[in-house]
Order: structure tokens, then sequence, then C-alpha cells
């Protein structure tokens, strides 16, 4: 289908070369179409690079609706089930961010983490934010010690320790002398993964 052709070709070009240094032209030859298809299904160049963050939104919303669904669908009453919950989040999130596809998606948010435009905005209204909201919600349960901002920071850093897995992906491959990331090693990685979450859960103030 050209929509979907277009779509990840101009994921791989804006990713790459950012949108100012990213050509239709290019964009349309790689995909095996014409300009005028741009034009056509998504107005123009803005509106294609608008498209391809409301795709990645949709696709990392598609990979972890499951577990948001479940955990607001259960019944979080103790410390301990929002810590499992809170596990099980972290270890989805990990799991995408090592699944090759998330490569194709990751120079593109990089690049709108460091000079974010509407593009962001589609991508934390249409992913992120479901993803924030549940995760603070079960952190001020397991540590009832954190104010709602402290809550948000400790998931700041709890959630980039998956993220370094992707964005980091070459340092965390030439640290463990490996040439990529199979599926022993994901287990591994997940295991301690899992263990520094739980240490950061059982923190209590000084």
């Amino acid at each position: 289908m050209v929509y979907d052709r277009l779509i990840a070709a101009a994921i791989d070009h804006f990713g790459r070369l950012g949108f100012e240094g990213a050509s239709t032209r290019a964009i349309a030859a790689a995909s095996g179409t014409a300009m005028s298809s741009i034009t056509y299904h998504f107005g123009g160049k803005e509106g294609l690079y608008l498209a391809v963050a409301d795709h990645i939104a949709e696709q990392i919303a598609a990979r972890q609706q499951p577990v948001l669904a479940a955990l607001r669908g259960g019944a979080i009453a103790t410390r301990e089930q929002a810590v499992e919950g809170l596990l099980a989040m972290v270890d989805a999130f990990a799991r995408m961010m090592m699944a090759p596809e998330s490569a194709a998606w990751s120079s593109f948010i990089m690049r709108e983490q460091q000079q974010p435009t509407a593009a962001f905005e589609r991508i934390y209204a249409g992913a992120m934010a479901a993803i924030v909201e549940t995760f603070t919600t079960f952190i001020t349960i397991a540590r009832p010690d954190l104010t709602d901002r402290e809550a948000r920071m400790t998931g700041v850093f709890l959630y980039g320790q998956a993220v370094i897995l992707r964005v980091g992906f070459a340092s965390v491959c030439r640290v463990l002398e490996i040439d990529g990331i199979d599926s022993q090693t994901e287990a591994q990685l997940l295991v301690r993964l899992r263990a520094t979450t739980l240490s950061v859960l059982s923190e209590k103030p000084e």
C-alpha cells in the first residue's frame, strides 16, 4: 500500500536527516511512488512528518496497551500489587526497546526529544501520556512517601533504564562485548532491570 510505504520511508529519512534535511523527492523514490502521492495522502511534507509521529505513537500504544489495560482492569489495593504492576510495565517497555522494529522509530523520537515540535506532542499524547499517568499512579501506591512530583521523577529514571537499551544500543553491545541482543542476553537484562527497579521501589526516605 502506497500510504504504508511512504510512512516507512519517511520514518527512515526523517529519523536520519531531520525534517529540514529530508527530501520529499527522496522519500517518494525510496517508497517507489511519485511525489504527488505525498501531497495526495498527507498534503505535503509537514503533513507527512506529523503522520509519521502519529504512526509511531500508534505502534508504541499498541505494544503497551495490553499491559496497561490489564493493570487498569485489576484491583490494585496493596503495595505489593502496585510493585508487580510497575515491574510488568517496565518489562513490557524494555522488551519493546529491544525489539528490532523499535530501531526505526528511535532516531525520529530522539530528534523530537532534543528539539520538540508539534510531532512530539502527537507522540506524547498518543502513547506516552497514558504510560506516564498509569506509572505515576502505581509509584505513589508503591512509594506513598513520595509526592506526585517525586513519583514522576522516579518514573523518568525507571523508564530511562529501558530507553537506554535502544537509544544506547551500540554502547550496550560494546559494554557487553556482543554483536546484538539475543534471547539469552535479553532475559539476563530483564532480570537486572527487575532487580534495579525493585531496589528503587524499596528505598525509604532518610
